[in-house]
Parts: structure tokens; sequence; C-alpha cells
């Protein structure tokens, strides 16, 4: 199979590949600039294999930065820009990365960093250079296949684990690909930040199938209106946290931009909310609300379509393309429809291996049968196939000897409409093992009481499931692609303990 990008330049020459700000690259022009970068770092010594770490916002100089990686063969490991020197350090070292490819911006916080094996600091501006000082080179024989990567894990429940992944499955991309109506034809926004594993997997797929991708390098709702209306976006990447803001935005503001081109807004990193949905649906319109199951580990799993957003409350939608999946209770047997369960999937876009934790890795293989993997998420099934999140294992609340599973509590504390953002987590506590808390964050200028949140879990919840202590802050921690980190939310109580 030739490279990607040689093939869809060798197609759709003059087409434009990237656009930012006020600047467009054609195919061509992207993969002269890729085969000249690629030819640079070969001479500097990179080979197959070697790790290489990127940082910084979303660029094109992240766009090219992918297609490079690839036709050298390097594992690709994104670093999130907002990460503290300690951090990065962690992350750069673990990887055994040799080169380090970074937005001018964070070169000098990365060249302070104690890095013995790192041999390259390549900063954007360094990189022209080197694409000015080898063009019309490229690559031999660039490497078959979609590159390989190496995504740390957003760490809600520790320290951040490399999920390396070599390869993927063409024949079960290509049925995503048909799920959600992708196209050549069109134009793809960068919603969130490309060095989560869903944002850049779509802006990935955009490319493979020739279509035009628009780089927006940090998230503000009126610039995404102003984006999408500009360049007619027709698809793009969400999590929960971006819609919420796009929805918070005056109504009028939203009436004055034309967003009738938008088809597929994929929606993903978190459950989304039914009330969610619902205020999208009332603002965007219909049919264009996709939201899907997956992780980094284990790609995309489920999808739900945009004609079951409002039928199916609460669903992640059902596999596709061969993906099965399967509910076992404790004890390892079958959960019935409607009984929770934790997720084992079995699909070939699974990854290889977690780096330097093959315990981790075994964690994720059912014992009985390695094909079946799972990351923790407890789940439920209807009768018609349908799957709906609980939560991930790890943050299920056990109270008196109940469970309860915080997107539910989540979900009635969203359907307020003056809640911003909702976090439920557990507690210890003498009297019942655990007990139910949570942080909400009121939409700006909305004043809300907890007591009222409190009376208002009472009237869609069982007794035990309400949060016996509810309170109100300016912003939950979560990270840039949108997970709760209910873990700082459970130090912080450990703190007040001490």
């Amino acid at each position: 199979m030739p490279d990607i990008l040689d093939a869809v330049a060798a197609g759709v020459p003059d087409k434009p590949a990237v656009v930012q700000d006020d600047r467009s690259w054609t195919y061509a022009e992207l993969n002269a600039r890729a085969n000249a970068l690629a030819s640079a770092l070969l001479g500097l010594g990179l080979r197959a294999g070697d790790r290489a770490v990127w940082v910084g916002p979303n660029d094109e100089k992240v766009i090219l930065w992918g297609h490079t990686t690839r036709k050298v063969g390097l594992v690709s490991v994104p670093l999130n820009y907002r990460f503290t020197p300690d951090e990065m350090t962690y992350v750069i070292r673990d990887s055994d990365s040799v080169l380090v490819y970074c937005h001018p911006d964070w070169e000098q916080t990365i060249r302070a960093l104690d890095l013995p094996a790192v041999r390259h600091v390549i900063s954007h501006d360094d990189a022209e250079r080197l694409i000015k000082s080898h063009a019309g080179q490229a690559p031999e024989e660039p490497p078959e296949g979609l590159g390989s990567s190496m995504i740390y894990t957003s760490g809600t429940t520790g320290l951040p684990k490399g999920a390396l992944r070599q390869s993927s499955d063409l024949n079960l991309i290509a049925a995503m690909i048909g799920e959600l109506g992708l196209s050549s034809d069109d134009v793809h926004l960068t919603t969130g930040p490309l060095y989560h594993s869903g944002p850049a997997a779509f802006a990935g797929l955009n490319h493979l199938l020739g279509a035009t991708t628009v780089v927006l390098d940090k998230f503000d709702p009126a610039r995404w209106l102003d984006l999408v209306q500009r360049h007619r976006v027709s698809t793009t990447f969400s999590a929960p946290t971006q819609l919420k803001r796009l929805v918070s935005l005056p109504p009028e503001l939203i009436a004055r931009h034309d967003t009738s081109s938008l088809r597929v807004v994929i929606a993903n990193a978190a459950p989304v909310p039914y009330s969610l949905k619902e205020q999208w649906v009332k603002l965007f319109g219909e049919g264009n609300l996709f939201e899907i199951y997956g992780s980094t580990e284990l790609g995309v799993d489920t999808i739900l379509r945009p004609d079951d957003q409002l039928r199916k409350p609460g669903s992640c939608g059902r596999p596709y393309g061969g993906i099965e999946i399967r509910l076992l209770r404790e004890d390892g047997t079958e959960a019935q429809p409607g009984e929770p369960g934790e997720m084992w999937i079995r699909t070939t876009l699974a990854f290889d291996h977690y780096h330097k934790a093959p315990d981790k890795t075994e964690q994720t293989k059912l014992s009985v049968d390695p094909e079946w993997r799972s990351v923790g998420d407890i789940a439920y099934r209807d009768e018609e196939g349908y799957f709906f999140i609980c939560d991930r294992k790890s943050d299920m609340v056990i109270t008196g000897g109940m469970n309860v599973y915080p997107a539910e509590v989540e979900a009635v504390l969203h359907s307020h409409p003056d809640v911003m953002d909702a976090a439920v987590y557990g507690v210890p506590s003498e009297e019942w093992g655990e007990e139910v808390r949570a942080a909400v964050q009121p939409k700006p200028g909305a004043e809300v009481a907890p007591d009222e949140l409190i009376a208002l879990c009472r009237t869609k919840l069982a007794g035990y499931k309400v949060p016996r202590k509810l309170e109100l802050r300016e912003s939950l921690p979560r990270t840039e692609s949108g997970k709760l980190l209910k873990r700082v939310l459970r130090e912080e109580h450990r703190s007040e303990d001490r």
C-alpha cells in the first residue's frame, strides 16, 4: 500500500488539505512538506520505531508532523502542553523518546528539562528550516499502514500510561466511516485538542478520505461558530464540555451564524447528558449529532445515530462492523438486559499494550479469553441491543451496600437549566462505607442553591443515590479532552480530613 498522503496528493493535488487562520496548504504542498521533513529526520539519524514526542496547541504543523512521523516510521507520542514541567518530564522519559517536536512557545521549557535520552529538540521554526533545506526530497520506501502512536491515557485514576498502537484494521475503519457518513467532500474542524486520541483520529480519517481540515488552535465557542460559517464546516469531533459551552452562548448569537453545513457532529470523551442533546437539537438542528463510545485503548466501539439521540436517552449506541460486546457480572457470568456489568469488547482496533506496564496490560484482558478487552467501564444494554454507560468501575460509589453510578446522578444535575457542569463521587463514611458527594459549576451569571439541586435529585432518584453534600464551584477539574478528574475531588476530601 502506498503512503496515504502520497496517494491522496496524487489524486487531488490542488485540493485544500489544511486551513488555518488566513493560510491554506493543498495536498500537494502538504505532501511535499512532509516528505522534506521526513527526509531531514532520516538525515539526522532517526529510524523506524524511534519514539518522538510532540507538544503544543493545534496547528498546521501538528497535522504535518502526523504525516511526517508515519513516513519515517516513528512512534508519535502526543504530550499535553498544559502539563507541568515535571509531568512533561515523566511522559518524555517514560516513553523513551529520542526527539521532541514543539511549538516555539514551549521550546525553552523543553530544553530546560532533564531528558538524557533526547537527542534532538526541533521547534516549528526549526522544522521550516529543515523543510526548506530538504525541498524536493522524499523517503525512498515509507512504511506501510496508518502509522504508530503511543498516546498517554489521561490519568483519571493515577499516572498516565502509554498505550502503544502499531497498526489499525482498515476494513473496520472503513465500516466506521460508512456508519458516520464521512466523505471526501467534507470540511472538518478540529474542535478538540489533537494530543487527545479522538480529535487526532478523526482529523486523520479526514485526510485518509482526501477532505479538508480547518485547524482551530484553542477552543473558543464564538470563534468556532465563525469558522463553521466561514468554511462551511460539515464535520467535527467534540467532548460534551465544548458542546455545553456552545449551547450556552446567547441564542441570538447562534442565530446570526449559518451552521446548516454541519452534517456530522461526533460527541465523545464522556457521556452526553440528555438535556444537552435536547439543547443541541433545538439550537443546531436535528440530524447531525452522533455519539460514540470508545477509548484510547480500544478505539471506537459503539455509535448512536442522530435519529436515536432523543429516542434512546442515555445510550451511546450499538457496536458496528463486527465488534462484539459482552457485559459480565463480578462472578464472570453474563448480565441480562437492563442489568449493569463490566464491558468486555472484542475488536480489531485494540491497542497492543501499555508501555513498560505488562501487569496493567494483562488487567485489560479477560483471563479465559484474552481477545476480549476492558478499560473498566460499567454499562447495561436494552432489549434492542443499545448500550448505556453507567460509569467507570473505579468511580462507582458503594453506599450502604448499594451501587451508585455517578453518571446517573450527574444526568439529573445537568437537567437543571442553571447547571453548567457536575461531578458526583464517593468519599469514605464510617456509617455507610462511602457516601455520595457532588460538586456543581453553575452557568455564568446563574444563581442556584445547593438545597435546590439536592431537592431535584430527590424527585428523580432513590434516596441512597442523592448526594449527602453538594458544593458549588467556579470550575471542575477536567482534562482538556473533557474527562472529569474525580480523583482530584476525592484527594481534596482526604486532605481536609488530615
